[in-house]
This record gives C-alpha cells, structure tokens and sequence, in this order.
C-alpha cells in the first residue's frame, strides 16, 4: 500500500510532503521539550530525525530510478503497449477488409521480402 501510494508522486504532493515533514519535525521537538530535553539538545533530536527522514525518502527516489520504476518510465511503457495494441488491432481491421485476392498478393510480397532461412547443408 506503501509502494502504491508513492508510485503516484506529482509536484503538489511532494510539496505537500515536504510541509508534512517540517510539521512532524516541530510536533517532534515540542515532544522532545515536554519529554524533558532542553531546547538545543530537543533541536539536534529533532534535526537528526528530519535528516534520517530526507536521506531515506532520496534514497527510495535514487532505488527508483536506477530499477526503472518511475512514474514517467511506466507512464510510458503502458502509453507504447496502448500504442502497439491498437496499432496491430488497426492493422488486422484494415488487412481484413481487403479482398482476398489483394491478402494473397500482400502475403506473397512479405515472404519475398522475407524468405525463410535455409536449413545449413551437410557436407
């Protein structure tokens, strides 16, 4: 669940994220205060959790992009699969209206185009 709901990531929400992250360090140092840490010593607590915090969120991001997992790469891939698939449904559609006589001809063009290989001789 995680994973899906970071998958998504547009600029509002890592603003919103961002202001998240400043808003738990201030509710972390007021926790710090109350649990009896004075101001300075509640600051460093509360900056090492919000530097801990940064350095794992940029390394998740750095994981994503060097496995290919980002929002825009998959985007993508789904947007070429789209692609392929109605080209190749378009494709069939035109090749099926054609009349039998033109499917012949246009077949007989390909495999002269492409002969099939010749199994290797054995001397």
């Amino acid at each position: 669940m995680v994973k899906e709901r970071f998958e998504h990531m547009t600029r509002a929400k890592v603003i919103q994220l961002g202001f998240l992250v400043l808003i738990l360090g201030g509710i972390a140092y007021s926790v710090l205060r109350f649990a009896g840490l004075d101001s300075i010593s509640a600051g460093i607590a509360a900056q090492s959790l919000l530097v801990v915090v940064v350095v794992a969120w940029t390394g998740s991001y750095l994981l994503r992009v060097v496995s290919g997992n980002m929002t825009f790469m998959q985007q993508r891939r789904r947007y070429q699969q789209a692609y392929e698939n109605l080209s190749a449904a378009e494709l069939q559609t035109r090749f099926d209206a054609l009349p039998d006589a033109e499917k012949v001809s246009l077949l007989k063009d390909i495999e002269d185009e492409n002969p099939k290989q010749q199994a290797p001789s054995d001397p």
